[in-house]
């Protein structure tokens, strides 16, 4: 299919859709029907010999309402479901994630695709990009996690990630389907949350911890409310009482912030039964340890490389907040806060697998807190380890017999 060809009848599509007066991305259909008119009046008249006829009619609408109301060349990699992430070095070195494996795309754009791209990205979202803002989280109609790094700060063009948002499961039943985790784990930490334990998932970057996190919250009794914080929105689990916030970027007076640290005060004001912060990874951290400390149960993500570097980072982080915070008293307040810490691994396969769940007993000696193993993966499944969970007297309270619960083999 030539590319002078498709050029005009890019160009007549985007002359009718400026006469139809249509929003491509809103009347996505609408600009479908004028893609397949273009395109229908391209061969009458190659049937006469005026222009050169197309190889495929039909690959040419796709084409056509891509680059016009969709995403153009990057629009068929966000429409297949094994495709996890999308990102561009440079324009003519764009890269995809698909089963947690990296493959070089042959996609070939120019810098000037790229910004109109982006531009096209960051308009739906209603986020900014420019020289006092050279960093932008945003979030794509498709529910896809953006994030653009301005040339100048990433060397010679912009840096464009698309992490996606595909949602293979929504309860922990279903990760035991995906063989995440075996059912007697799944049993234990819906028991866990329905009780009311404070809960960390951790794990590396495309470990799994936001739909682990979503399942985790499926589990949340519906008579229990729920505000959620994020940077940007990627929870998505179904509750019948849920307030769902995100961060906001300063305007173009540099004024109206919204950070992370905001959003945890600000929900603690809004009467709910449980807090779900999508990520800490700076101050905000100790807001949400004090509202655990207080009484208040919840549930969060970080990045780590295991279970005790997650209780680590819990520790180190909330010193960022200021010099009078300290550690004598952070590691104490991680140890009685922090019930659970469930780590999160891929295999040399990209599968993503629970690689440990660990309960905190509440105790510290010096700067460690004093931890138990529950269950471990030995490389084959995960299986349960000699640990005891935390707060007995909560799964009693509720009637769960925990002890029985973890002894059957599922």
């Amino acid at each position: 299919m030539g590319d002078d060809i498709l050029g005009v009848l890019d160009a007549a599509l985007r002359d009718s859709v400026r006469r139809e007066g249509l929003d491509p991305v809103g009347d996505t259909h609408r600009v479908r029907r004028l893609a397949e008119q273009v395109v229908n009046e391209h061969d009458r008249r190659s049937l006469t010999g005026a222009v050169l006829p197309l190889a495929d009619s039909r690959e040419a609408v796709e084409v056509l309402v891509a680059n016009v109301a969709g995403f153009g060349p990057l629009q068929k990699f966000l429409e297949d479901d094994e495709v996890e992430e999308i990102w561009i070095n440079e324009p003519t070195r764009v890269f995809l994630s698909r089963r947690g494996r990296h493959e070089l795309t042959s996609v070939i754009l120019t810098a000037a695709q790229v910004d109109e791209l982006v531009e096209r990205m960051l308009k739906s979202s209603g986020r900014r990009v420019d020289l006092s803002q050279p960093f932008v989280d945003a979030l794509l109609p498709g529910g896809h996690r953006l994030h653009v790094v301005l040339e100048g700060i990433a060397r010679d063009f912009r840096a464009v990630n698309i992490r996606k948002f595909v949602l293979r499961a929504s309860r922990l039943s279903e990760l035991v389907a995906l063989g995440s985790l075996t059912r007697r784990a799944a049993a234990f930490l819906e028991a866990a949350i329905a009780v009311g334990l404070n809960t960390i998932v951790s794990g590396s970057t495309a470990a799994g911890k936001t739909t682990f996190l979503n399942c985790l919250a499926a589990a949340i009794p519906g008579t229990q409310r729920i505000v959620s914080c994020e940077e940007v929105f990627e929870l998505q689990f179904s509750h019948p009482d849920w307030v769902a916030m995100q961060t906001r970027q300063a305007g173009l007076e540099g004024t109206g912030t919204v950070t992370l640290r905001d959003l945890v005060k600000e929900s603690l004001r809004m009467r709910p039964s449980r807090i779900v912060i999508g990520e800490v990874r700076a101050e905000e951290s100790l807001d949400l340890l004090l509202a655990l400390n207080a009484g208040m149960p919840g549930m969060a993500t970080v990045h780590a490389n295991s279970a005790r570097e997650a209780l680590v980072k819990l520790c180190t982080l909330p010193l960022l907040a200021g010099e009078n915070i300290s550690a004598r008293f952070v590691v104490p307040t991680v140890a009685a806060s922090v019930d659970l810490v469930v780590h999160l691994g891929i295999d040399h396969e990209g599968q993503r697998r629970v690689e440990e769940i660990v309960a905190v007993s509440g105790r510290a000696e010096g700067d460690t807190i004093e931890s138990e193993v529950l269950f471990a993966h030995d490389g084959e499944r995960l299986r349960r380890s000699s640990g005891q969970p935390p707060r007995l007297d909560r799964f009693e309270r509720l009637g769960i017999d925990i002890a029985a619960l973890l002894r059957e083999d599922f």
